[in-house]
C-alpha cells in the first residue's frame, strides 16, 4: 500500500530538490494537530471500501486524507505522514471502519498535490492554483452518511466543513 504512495512521490523527485522523501502511514496523526516544524495539507478524492464483515462494496467521493510533511534541511531527507479517513458499512451492526482504496490515477492526483502544498511550503516556491480533479469511476447511491464517515467525525470531510 505505502509502496504506491513512495513510488507516487518519487516519481515527482525533480520537483522537490532532488530531496529524499519518504511515505509513512500514521492513524494517529490529527488534522492541524502537527508537531513543531511540520506542516499539514488535507486533501479529499474518489475511492472505494469493502465491509470486512458482509463483503459489501461502496464508493464514495468524500474520502479525506491528511498529509503531515517535514523537510529536515541538514539531512535533505523528508518525511510524510499520510492518514487515509476510513468509512463504515451502513448494513452491518458493529462494523468497522475499513481503509480506502484509490485508484493509481487518484493517488497520483493527491500526490500532485501534495507535492506543490511541499513545494510552496519547505521551498518556498509560489505556485499559484493548480488543481487537477481526481478520477471518478462508478455510480454513487444515496447521500453522504456523516454517521458512517471518520472525516465528519473528525470535522475535516468537506461536507463537515
Amino acid at each position: 500500500m505505502a509502496s504506491l504512495w513512495n513510488s507516487a512521490v518519487q516519481e515527482r523527485s525533480s520537483e522537490l530538490h532532488e530531496d529524499t522523501w519518504q511515505v509513512i502511514f500514521d492513524e494517529s496523526i490529527t488534522p492541524k494537530n502537527t508537531a513543531h516544524g511540520w506542516y499539514h495539507y488535507i486533501s479529499g478524492s474518489f475511492a472505494k471500501f469493502k465491509c470486512s464483515l458482509c463483503k459489501r462494496s461502496w464508493v464514495s467521493k468524500r474520502v479525506q486524507v491528511v498529509f503531515h510533511f517535514y523537510l529536515n534541511p541538514r539531512s535533505n531527507e523528508g518525511t510524510i505522514k499520510v492518514r487515509r479517513f476510513k468509512q463504515k458499512c451502513r448494513r452491518c451492526t458493529g462494523a468497522r471502519m475499513e481503509d480506502p482504496n484509490f485508484a493509481v490515477e487518484n493517488i497520483e492526483v493527491l500526490v500532485e498535490r501534495l507535492v506543490g502544498k511541499i513545494r510552496m511550503r519547505c521551498y518556498g516556491e509560489n505556485l499559484g492554483e493548480t488543481n487537477r480533479s481526481s478520477k471518478f469511476e462508478g455510480r454513487v447511491n444515496g447521500p453522504h452518511e456523516t454517521l458512517h464517515c471518520e472525516a465528519c467525525q473528525h470535522g475535516v470531510c468537506s461536507l463537515a466543513l
